[in-house]
């Protein structure tokens, strides 16, 4: 077979999920297939983290925008290409072109009503440029990827699709995600407190930034000892404007906010944490619990969408409308040992039913079944 697959974004330094997602899935692939060959099609940018072999050819695509690379260099580079199949990994695809087409299909938030108004510019852009496409490009593929059976069914449903047109592959987390022994090394860069909680927060409504904050102002006024807070990705004029809107401001020294914490620090800020809040109002999947799960790193997390499908039945399952229901987690967390211990040791076992080698291996499958 010869597959091309399209993976815009893994080359830029600010990787988010989807972009792990395909770059994790590629390495898998070329590490498990030595017999097919692929064309891997990126962006350029400053991090070239997936390296050639024999099968395995980069071709990096140069354009000023993420629709004008996709509508216009995309297709060009296809039709020199002329694959067997070609893989868009990402939401969306090409609207023109002949070559059988398969698309990862994360989740339909985009057509969904937004919990707020997103204040992010770039995601609402990025919003209305998949509610443009999707529709147009649904009909074109010969088998349409999701990542849970939530959003599969939750899809299949909104859009009237057949059964067979899609299916699920669960994600999976990097190996590297591992309980460590010190890790205030790579902590400290971030924060200067020994312990603390983290969240993996953004301006993105589903993320549900406010909500979480507002169970954080519950937690630090109920604990005796309360643990600062450490908030990914989210800049300090966010977050201000957010305690604002809650009645919360002086909650602003409590809080702990580097920006972006690059992949490869994660697993030790994971591993330093006393707990880590998963709390989104809509999730297609989840990668970050169970990165934290692998870390030995308790979890609270959401009781909707996807989420408990990924984090099971014996994680700390909670209502992300709930402010007192998060605090009361978070609490239990810092006062019952044997609590404590045992989701602990529940997250180190689930996070084993997950790899990207399992991601690989149902993807190949489905390539061999699409190209006779």
């Amino acid at each position: 077979m010869k597959i091309a697959i399209e993976a815009q974004r893994i080359f830029r330094p600010n990787k988010h999920g989807m972009d792990f997602v395909a770059l994790e899935t590629i390495r898998c692939l070329q590490r498990l297939d030595t017999e097919n060959e692929y064309f891997i099609l990126v962006g350029d940018g400053p991090d070239p983290c997936l390296e050639e072999t024999p099968n395995v050819h980069i071709l990096t695509l140069r354009c000023p925008s993420y629709p004008l690379w996709e509508q216009w260099a995309l297709p060009r580079a296809v039709a020199r290409i002329r694959p067997d199949l070609l893989h868009c990994t990402s939401n969306t695809a090409p609207v023109w072109g002949s070559t059988p087409l398969v698309v990862t299909l994360h989740d339909i938030i985009f057509l969904e009503k937004q919990a707020a108004r997103n204040r992010s510019l770039y995601q609402s852009l990025g919003r209305q440029y998949r509610r443009l496409v999707v529709p147009r490009i649904l009909p074109k593929c010969r088998k349409i990827i999701t990542v849970s059976q939530f959003e599969c069914d939750r899809i299949r449903t909104a859009l009237g699709l057949a059964p067979e047109r899609i299916t699920a592959i669960h994600n999976g987390y990097n190996t590297r995600f591992q309980p460590m022994d010190d890790t205030t090394e790579v902590t400290k860069r971030y924060l200067p407190d020994p312990e603390y909680l983290f969240f993996l927060g953004n301006t993105d409504p589903k993320k549900n930034t406010p909500g979480t904050l507002r169970a954080y102002a519950e937690y630090v006024r109920r604990s005796a000892h309360p643990l600062p807070l450490l908030i990914a990705d989210l800049t300090p004029e966010a977050a201000k404007s957010i305690l604002q809107r809650i009645g919360a401001p002086d909650l602003e020294n409590m809080l702990r906010l580097p920006g972006y914490i690059p992949n490869g620090d994660l697993a030790a800020v994971y591993n330093g944490a006393a707990a880590f809040l998963y709390t989104s109002l809509r999730e297609s999947f989840g990668i970050p619990q169970l990165e934290a799960m692998a870390c030995g790193t308790p979890v609270v997390t959401s009781n909707t969408s996807a989420i408990p499908e990924i984090a099971g039945q014996g994680a700390i399952l909670v209502d992300p409308t709930s402010p007192a229901e998060i605090a009361d987690a978070l609490l239990r967390l810092e006062s019952d040992a044997a609590f404590r211990a045992e989701k602990v040791a529940y997250g180190l076992d689930r996070a084993k039913l997950f790899s990207w080698e399992q991601t690989a291996q149902k993807l190949l499958s489905l390539y061999r079944e699409l190209v006779p």
